[in-house]
C-alpha cells in the first residue's frame, strides 16, 4: 500500500507534535530535578531537540522534493526516523527512571529528618 507524499508528511508531523508534547513533559520534570541531575537532563533534552530539528529538516526536504526524488528521500527520512525513535525512547526511559529514583531518594531524606 503506497502512501501519497502529503499523507506521509502529515503522519510524520503528527508524530513529531506528539513527541514535542512529551519533550515538554520531560522538560518540566528536568526543571524539578536536583541540580546535578538537572544539568544531565537538560543536556539530553538538547540532544533530542537537535535530532528532532534534523528530522524536521529532512521532512521539509521530502515535502519540497520533486516527484522523482521523494521516494529516495523517504528512505533517508525513515532511517533518521528510526534513529530518532530509539533516541527518544531511550531518553524517556532514562528520564522516567531517574525521576522516580530522585523522588524516592527525596522521600527517604524527608523520612530521615
Amino acid at each position: 500500500m503506497s502512501e501519497t507524499r502529503d499523507a506521509y508528511v502529515q503522519k510524520l508531523k503528527a508524530q513529531i507534535d506528539e513527541w514535542n508534547a512529551d519533550i515538554d513533559k520531560l522538560t518540566a520534570k528536568a526543571d524539578q530535578a536536583e541540580a546535578d541531575a538537572k544539568i544531565k537532563y537538560q543536556q539530553e533534552l538538547e540532544e533530542l531537540r537537535a535530532k528532532r530539528q534534523e528530522l524536521e529538516k529532512k521532512i521539509a526536504d521530502l515535502q519540497n522534493a520533486g516527484e522523482s526524488a521523494w521516494e529516495e528521500l523517504k528512505h533517508g527520512v525513515e532511517s533518521s526516523w528510526e534513529v530518532w525513535k530509539a533516541s527518544f525512547a531511550k531518553a524517556k526511559t532514562a528520564f522516567e527512571k531517574g525521576y522516580q529514583e530522585g523522588r524516592e531518594e527525596g522521600q527517604s531524606r524527608k523520612h530521615e529528618e
